[in-house]
């Protein structure tokens, strides 16, 4: 399977595969409700849809994979569906860890981990740890995450270096060396599921020139084949960057 990976990476320019997808994944409330089930039912829902959908991205030869979990603001829900959220969320951690390096699928967080219990603070940073050691596609979490908070934490660190002359003249090169992203290509392809039409505080810096797919369906009955259509239509646009062709 690793080959077959790799070969199909090496593939991906030419086939039109993006080497980036963010998602935000909207639509597990409105998915239970639907069911007359709880709330808590559908981010259950939504999780096993993260599973399947990083997988499949793995396999056709995505490089990465990040999405919206949990936002700054999501706070503000109730108790039990923010308990809930976490209990998954320690969940899926705990099963990366063990599976990371069989699958060849590392995990990553960005956001403000410090605002996590210390239990998922240590999960995060163990799990950090064991992806350093894998090779391959990368999943990121966006959890406890803000696109503004971000950038204002990017402007605050470069600040600090620049005030102990860690660092030079400010560059975008620079500034996003300063963000949760830092290292890995911004999206090309941003999908939002759920109906809604709007980025949300998600990925503001590194979405400048990605292409935007909005569909009506909701995050738990997003499947490949749904992706599929995103991709189709990805590689439908004409992306100029500002220029012309």
């Amino acid at each position: 399977m690793t080959d077959e990976r790799n070969n199909t990476a090496g593939e991906r320019e030419q086939s039109g595969i993006p080497r980036h997808i963010a998602i935000i994944l909207d639509g597990n409330g409105r998915w239970a409700k639907k069911r007359g089930l709880p709330r808590t039912a559908g981010h259950a829902a939504g999780a096993e849809t993260f599973r399947r959908i990083a997988l499949y991205c793995r396999d056709i030869g995505v490089d990465y994979l990040t999405v919206y979990a949990f936002s700054t603001e999501n706070w503000k829900r109730p108790t039990e569906e923010v308990k809930t959220i976490m209990r998954l969320l320690d969940k899926y951690l705990h099963e990366a860890i063990e599976t990371m390096e069989r699958d060849g699928m590392k995990m990553r967080i960005f956001g403000d981990v410090s605002g996590l219990s210390p239990e998922l603070q240590a999960l995060a940073h163990t799990a950090d740890t064991v992806a350093d050691r894998v090779e391959g596609f990368q999943a990121n979490i966006c959890l406890n995450y803000g696109g503004r908070d971000e950038i204002v934490h990017a402007a605050r660190r470069y600040a600090t270096d620049l005030a102990s002359g860690k660092a030079g003249e400010l560059t975008e090169e620079l500034f996003s060396s300063y963000l949760y992203s830092a290292g890995i290509p911004d999206p090309d392809l941003l999908i939002r599921p759920g109906g809604e039409q709007r980025l949300s505080n998600f990925l503001l810096w590194q979405c400048a020139y990605a292409e935007f797919y909005f569909t009506d369906v909701l995050w738990p009955d997003f499947t490949p084949e749904e992706l599929d259509r995103a991709i189709a239509v990805f590689r439908s646009r004409d992306r100029r960057y500002g220029g012309v062709k």
